[in-house]
């Protein structure tokens, strides 16, 4: 039987002596490129078993290696880096993803892809949708479609919050700068305008959230997404002053939903409303994607008069309440990943609840994480039609 990663970095640890083990750990403590590990985690490592845990838990599966053997190689322990690199392989970059089981059969040998590889920008593209495909989608089901306004005279927007530097200097996140890369390219690529900010207060993202809310553009647009991402707790996401002796700053998610109403956002009515929330929800580690809204009470649904209050709404949230949802340091989070190679890929044929079940279905059975388990989720769904966003159309 083929032996493990975590088995692997256990026979070079064990081939290491006192010394060289010791360089190592100092040497990862003070890891420049991505990250390394904290010290205080690395004090309760008590023999090569308890690091080689450490570190698959940290890099995950396939990012452990490659960081061992850097390690290895930047300390002058060059022949155990050959012995790792030839016995476990480089590995795969971080950001791998299985192939999607939707489209590809256990039958046909599922191969590994990347999902967001360095250069993937320059490798890979939205792939667009044909006239023909979208002629006969409204042809067979026009009455059940939001309708998608002509290239040439819509205006769509974006929202894009990504906070990363925080007061406290422990809560950086790492890697989110290539979430919010991915994230924007991805929205232009499905003609988005994107309306973005960075390091946000819980007041200030309230404030760009109502700013985004009141745009006239939205009069002559199909659709919107919104898209959050920083720390979290359950049903609220943390402003950049948020501290332990500051625990207010902190910008409820029923907020997002009340500014882009039907009363709040008249530019919005009827029409699709994309809520993308990249956060934690707690600090259990069981599981790694939550939906972010377990809305206590129904719907509210005003009288025939009127119109619905909120409607049009669909949700995908990164970690199931009171959970961790997980970023890797160099690549960012695997919400993010998995949201944007999944577009790219399949938004040409899939409507956004079909989308949303395949990125889901990256996470039930994937390896990618390590040790991790993560389930990301549909929340606060009122969609009453199918949203096609017919990419290049």
């Amino acid at each position: 039987m083929a032996k493990s990663t975590k088995e692997h970095l256990e026979d070079t640890f064990n081939d290491l002596g006192t010394d060289d083990l010791k360089s190592f750990k100092n040497k990862l403590c003070d890891r420049k490129k991505g990250a390394g590990i904290r010290k205080a985690q690395l004090q309760k490592v008590a023999d090569a078993i308890d690091l080689a845990d450490l570190m698959v838990r940290t890099f995950t599966s396939t990012g452990a290696v490659p960081v061992a053997i850097e390690i290895l190689e930047a300390i002058g322990c060059n022949e155990p880096a050959a012995e790792l690199k030839e016995n476990a392989g480089h590995g795969l970059p971080v950001a791998q993803s299985r192939g999607d089981v939707v489209d590809h059969g256990a039958s046909q040998g599922l191969k590994v892809e990347l999902a967001l590889s360095d250069d993937w920008h320059e490798q890979l593209h939205v792939v667009l949708c044909s006239q023909q495909f979208k002629n006969q989608i409204i042809r067979e089901n026009g009455q059940e479609i939001y309708e998608v306004k002509e290239k040439y005279v819509r205006k769509r927007l974006a929202l894009l919050i990504n906070n990363i530097d925080f007061d406290d200097k422990a809560m950086t996140r790492r890697g989110a700068d290539r979430d919010e890369q991915n994230m924007e390219w991805l929205l232009k690529e499905l003609d988005y305008q994107v309306v973005k900010y960075r390091n946000l207060s819980a007041k200030d993202m309230e404030k760009a959230v109502m700013d985004f809310a009141r745009r006239e553009e939205h009069a002559h647009s199909d659709s919107t997404f919104v898209v959050i991402m920083s720390h979290g707790k359950r049903d609220a996401i943390l402003g950049v002053h948020y501290t332990a002796s500051n625990p207010s700053d902190t910008f409820p998610v029923d907020n997002v939903y009340r500014c882009l109403n039907t009363e709040k956002c008249p530019g919005l009515r009827d029409k699709p409303k994309v809520i993308l929330l990249q956060a934690c929800r707690g600090g259990d580690s069981g599981r790694l994607w939550a939906s972010d809204g377990e809305p206590d009470e129904p719907v509210e649904i005003e009288g025939d008069d009127f119109v619905h209050k909120e409607k049009d709404f669909i949700s995908l949230m990164s970690c199931t309440p009171d959970t961790k949802s997980y970023r890797h340091v160099e690549n960012g989070t695997f919400y993010v990943q998995n949201v944007v190679d999944v577009l790219m890929k399949h938004a040409h044929k899939d409507h956004i609840e079909e989308l949303f079940r395949k990125v889901i279905q990256r996470f039930e059975s994937t390896e990618m994480m390590g040790s991790y388990k993560q389930m990301a989720c549909k929340d606060r769904a009122s969609l009453p039609k199918l949203f096609y966003l017919f990419p290049g159309l």
